[in-house]
């Protein structure tokens, strides 16, 4: 089959590469049909990761239907239409029982590495290197699923894949960034970060009850989707962001920040290029915090600060001292997406919120290459790439 792997830092190629297998009674193989590359691969792409190795598959945004189970699959059966959650959860252990499914305590086979960078393991992801499992991702034609009986939602009928693709993670993990930030009536929020988690976050925080929700970002395209979701904006290389929300919520800050950024943001002055110089040692510094410490001087005294932006080690120059001394909440963590899709796939049954709208490329699996490149480097207005598996590739300029 063909499948999109990681060839090294800033390399991602399309491979023949063995069709999977079953290998646990558990395990289902599912045709892919839809597969969508997230912000988190980037940091992939960029070598932020470690533990990734030349031929990894990658992808963790993915459906399709199911066409071989193992003997011990009861709940879902070929020909079944299937969206797969990338936390892969045993539901058997004691965070699946409590809905904490990103946290399972059995789906890494690798706890030991994980425990050497987190003291503790969460659960295995999809295609997102060794530390968390080494599993083959979904940006691929077929893809392996484990524990299929507790990870696989059945698509109701009626949705189309693109409204359901991105209940694999970027909606769920919006809705779950908002909800971290324990909205009241009248609540204003502030979201850093228009790219699709943030998007979905700024539709989310509005689902629960936000009176107002302030986007922050610099690329016109994404301030003008996240206008198109209700929200005021922030353009960060124009403004002051600190002196500008203290000006819009009359002094006193946003009751919730969220960061829907992580280890890659940037940042302006001294400060970013000390971030960006040390981020090359990965060990000075692993992460570029930049969204985080804004986010934390923001928040209003007692507010919360909400961090769906994935962070992988460390970071450096975090106010902590803003963050002790203002009272703040701090909430994170993978998303735990299997708590969120009944809910999540009831507002799109009901029109409250259509997750194509975020959809700005289409391309096939074959293309990867370039869309990683669009997407990346935010070229063309690209917010969200889509890739078919099995649609035929179209010819493409090299980006600059």
């Amino acid at each position: 089959m063909k499948a999109v792997v990681w060839q090294g830092v800033n390399r991602m190629g399309v491979e023949t590469v063995p069709d999977p297998q079953i290998l646990q009674p558990t395990d289902a193989i599912v045709r892919v049909t839809k597969t969508a590359i997230c912000g988190s691969d980037l940091h992939l792409m960029d070598g932020y990761v470690p533990s990734m190795v030349h031929g990894d598959i990658v992808g963790h945004e993915f459906m399709g239907e199911v066409v071989e189970v193992g003997a011990e699959v009861r709940k879902v059966k070929v020909g079944d239409r299937v969206i797969v959650p990338f936390p892969i959860a045993c539901g058997k252990c004691w965070y699946c029982q409590k809905g904490l499914t990103s946290l399972c305590d059995n789906s890494n086979p690798n706890p030991g590495l994980a425990e050497k960078f987190w003291g503790y393991s969460p659960a295995g992801l999809y295609g997102y290197s060794h530390i968390t499992g080494g599993y083959a991702g979904g940006q691929a034609q077929f893809a392996r699923t484990v524990y299929a009986d507790a990870n696989l939602y059945k698509v109701p009928e009626g949705l189309t894949d693109e409204q359901v693709l991105f209940l694999t993670d970027i909606l769920p993990t919006g809705y779950m960034g908002a909800e971290h930030c324990n909205i009241h009536g009248g609540d204003v929020v502030a979201v850093f970060g228009c790219g699709p988690v943030g998007l979905f976050g700024i539709a989310s925080a509005f689902l629960l009850g936000a009176e107002r929700v302030i986007a922050i970002d610099r690329f016109p395209e994404r301030l003008e989707m996240a206008r198109s979701y209700g929200a005021e904006t922030i353009n960060y290389e124009e403004e002051n962001v600190f002196e500008r929300l203290r000006e819009m919520t009359g002094g006193r800050g946003p009751d919730s920040v969220m960061d829907a950024v992580g280890l890659e943001a940037q940042a302006h002055g001294f400060l970013g290029v000390a971030d960006a110089v040390k981020q090359t040692t990965r060990v000075l510094e692993s992460d570029r915090p930049h969204a985080l410490r804004a986010a934390i001087m923001a928040c209003r005294k007692g507010g919360t600060v909400s961090v769906p932006g994935v962070y992988g080690g460390l970071a450096d120059k975090i106010p902590v001292g803003a963050f002790m001394n203002k009272g703040l909440t701090m909430r994170t963590g993978q998303t735990h997406v299997h708590r969120y899709l009944d809910t999540l796939t009831g507002h799109i049954q009901r029109g409250e919120i259509d997750p194509t709208r975020i959809i700005t490329h289409r391309l096939s699996l074959e293309e990867a290459p370039h869309a990683y490149e669009i997407f990346k480097h935010k070229h063309d207005g690209c917010i969200k790439c889509v890739l078919d598996p099995w649609a035929d590739p179209k010819d493409h300029a090299p980006v600059k």
